[in-house]
C-alpha cells in the first residue's frame, strides 16, 4: 500500500522566544508548519509522506530553513522560492502561567507571495495530495486573488476525493475587517472534510456572545467531521457518519510551561491516527498527549527527544 500523501500550506517564521531584553532563544515554526513537523516525528514515512507548501526567499536564512526542512523530513517539491522577499519574524513572550504574546514581522514575507507565481508547484501537483492542510492563518496572510486561487485549489481537491482539514487557528490584527474573515471562513470551510475548532478562536471570529454560543455555532456547521478544541476542557468530537457528539478527556498538567504550538500538536497527532483509519476517539486521545507534553516545554517545537517515548508507547 503507497504512502498517504500529505500536505500543508502556510507560513514557517523566524522565532525568538524572549522576556523582555536580555537571553533569547533563536529558532522557527509557524501554525500550518508545526502540524507538518508533529505529524513527521508521529509517522512513519511509509505510511504518510508531509510535504510542507510555502514561500521561501533567496536568501541566507531562507537557504538554512530549507536545509533544516530538509533535515527534518519534509517535502519541499512543491515551495516557490521568491526573489527579493525574506521569512517572516515573530517574537513569543510568556507570563507566568505559560500564556503567550506575539508580536510579529512579516509584511515581506515569501510566504505571502506564494500564489504569485503563475502556476505555484501546488496547482500543479494537487491531484497527487491525498490530504490538504490549511488553517486560519493561512487565509490571513494571503491578498485576495490568492485566497481566489486557493479556493479553486480546496476546491480541485474535494472533488477528487482529497482529505481537505482547515484549522481555524485566528490572529484577528491579520485581518482588516471582522466580516471579511468571517466570510472566508464560512466560504473556506465548504470544502472542507475535517474541521479542527478551537472554541475560543471560533468565538472570536464569529463574535458570539459567549463560549456556550460559540459552541452551539461550532456544532452546527455541516462538515463531515469537527472535532472542537476546548483547552484542558474535553474534547468534542462529530466523527463522519455520525451525528452523536463524543467527549474526549485532555491530560492534566501541572506545570505549564508554554502554551505554542499546542493546537497544531493536538492536530498532528490526530491525523497521524486518523489517516491511518483510527478511529476518531484514538486519534484525538493521541493528540491531547501530545499536546499536553508539548505544552511543558518552551517554543513551538519541542525537542524530539522529549517526546519519542510517546510516540513509542502509542498504538494504532
Amino acid at each position: 500500500m503507497s504512502a498517504i500523501r500529505f500536505a500543508a500550506i502556510g507560513e514557517c517564521m523566524l522565532e525568538v522566544q524572549a522576556n523582555g531584553f536580555g537571553p533569547a532563544v533563536f529558532s522557527y515554526g509557524g501554525d500550518s508548519f508545526n502540524t507538518a513537523v508533529y505529524l513527521r516525528r508521529c509517522s512513519n514515512t511509509s505510511e504518510i509522506e508531509v510535504s510542507y507548501v510555502t514561500g521561501l526567499g533567496t536568501d541566507q536564512l531562507s537557504q538554512s530553513l530549507q536545509k533544516e526542512w530538509q533535515a527534518i523530513g519534509l517535502r519541499l517539491a512543491q515551495v516557490e522560492y521568491i526573489e527579493g522577499r525574506l521569512p517572516g519574524m515573530y517574537l513569543i513572550e510568556t507570563d507566568s502561567h505559560g500564556e503567550r504574546t506575539f508580536h510579529f514581522w512579516r509584511d515581506n514575507s515569501a510566504a505571502r507571495a506564494y500564489f504569485q507565481a503563475a502556476e505555484t508547484a501546488l496547482e500543479k501537483n494537487i491531484d497527487n495530495v491525498d490530504c490538504l492542510y490549511f488553517s486560519g492563518i493561512t487565509l490571513a496572510i494571503l491578498d485576495d486573488a490568492s485566497r481566489h486561487r486557493l479556493f479553486a485549489l480546496l476546491e480541485r481537491a474535494q472533488s477528487n476525493g482529497c482529505c481537505v482539514v482547515f484549522d481555524n487557528n485566528f490572529r484577528p490584527k491579520l485581518w482588516p475587517d471582522i466580516k471579511l474573515a468571517q466570510h472566508t471562513y464560512l466560504k473556506a470551510m465548504t470544502y472542507c472534510h475535517t474541521a479542527m475548532i478551537t472554541l475560543d478562536d471560533h468565538q472570536a471570529v464569529f463574535e458570539c456572545a459567549s463560549l456556550d454560543d460559540a459552541l452551539s455555532h461550532a456544532q452546527s456547521l455541516k462538515i463531515p467531521e469537527v472535532v472542537i478544541k476546548r483547552g484542558a476542557s474535553p474534547t468534542l468530537l462529530r466523527p463522519e457518519n455520525t451525528t452523536e457528539w463524543v467527549s474526549i478527556p485532555t491530560q492534566s498538567v501541572l506545570n505549564v510551561i508554554d502554551t505554542t504550538a499546542a493546537g497544531d500538536a493536538f492536530a498532528a497527532g490526530y491525523l497521524s491516527r486518523r489517516l491511518n483509519g483510527c478511529s476518531a476517539e484514538i486519534s484525538a486521545s493521541f493528540g491531547n498527549q501530545l499536546a499536553a507534553r508539548v505544552i511543558q516545554h518552551r517554543g513551538a517545537l519541542i525537542p524530539f527527544e522529549a517526546m519519542q517515548d510517546l510516540i513509542a508507547s502509542a498504538s494504532y
